[in-house]
């Protein structure tokens, strides 16, 4: 089938969720191509997972601070979006699991993380998410790893999630081009301040970054290129770039 690239470049978090999931939507009623997209967060932004508590967070710190905070369409938890990739793949997944479209999914990443210099791999560890949940070093995102996610030397460098739509998948997640996603404990509510320690020292262990691997900067348009790349390599196929703006 089809596929269309999309680059949205940067937008405000209500556009970012409402448009992947409109992908995918169009796609299940068969009025569209499986996509792939990239696009970046002006202003930067707190996305939390679909049945998360947005009592979590400080929502007046949140706005004070010039950020927007958002319900993503799939699960998870809590990201802050600023220096970061984000990509969205709309997919038919036919007679494949969920599981092996998102391995899949990542084995294409990996492939343009080399385009960078980065030679990650797979996260191998099982997470029992219902038990760690219920941790108080929960509540962001990347404080924990699923099977198949992107890992550098056991830190944790891209974060995704996925919900099924009928016959379609939505897969989409962020690709650490810097250290800011640690900022997201400055936003905790204050039932959870007694948190705050604990979950900047999980972040640090926990996780990494394209600049800290690389010492150097990585903008949005060189990572853009190379997961691109990587995409059209692993899917044996050239991205028809498409300037629509769904409605």
């Amino acid at each position: 089938m089809k596929w269309e690239f999309i680059n949205t470049g940067f937008k405000p978090a209500q556009f970012n969720m409402e448009f992947d999931e409109s992908l995918a939507r169009r796609l299940q009623k068969e009025e569209g191509a499986q996509v792939f997209r990239l696009y970046g967060w002006s202003p930067p932004a707190i996305s939390i997972g679909f049945n998360q508590n947005i009592e979590d967070f400080d929502i007046k710190k949140i706005g004070s601070a010039g950020m927007d905070i958002v319900r993503r369409p799939t699960g998870g938890r809590a990201i802050l979006h600023a220096h970061e990739l984000t990509y969205s793949i709309a997919t038919l997944y036919g007679g494949e699991s969920p599981r092996s479209i998102y391995r899949f999914i990542n084995e294409a990443l990996l492939r343009g993380l080399l385009y960078l210099g980065i030679h990650a791999s797979l996260s191998q560890e099982e997470t029992d998410f219902r038990k760690h949940y219920l941790e108080p070093d929960s509540v962001p995102c990347f404080s924990s790893s699923a099977k198949s996610e992107i890992h550098f030397e056991g830190k944790k460098l891209i974060g995704s999630a996925q919900r099924r739509f009928g016959s379609v998948i939505l897969q989409h997640g962020s690709l650490l081009l810097g250290p800011d996603h640690r900022k997201i404990v400055d936003f905790l509510a204050p039932h959870l301040k007694a948190s705050k320690k604990l979950l900047e020292e999980t972040l640090a262990a926990r996780t990494t970054d394209a600049e800290s691997i690389l010492g150097r900067s990585v903008s949005f348009e060189e990572a853009a290129a190379a997961i691109r790349r990587g995409f059209e390599e692993s899917y044996g196929v050239v991205l028809n770039e498409t300037l629509e703006v769904l409605q």
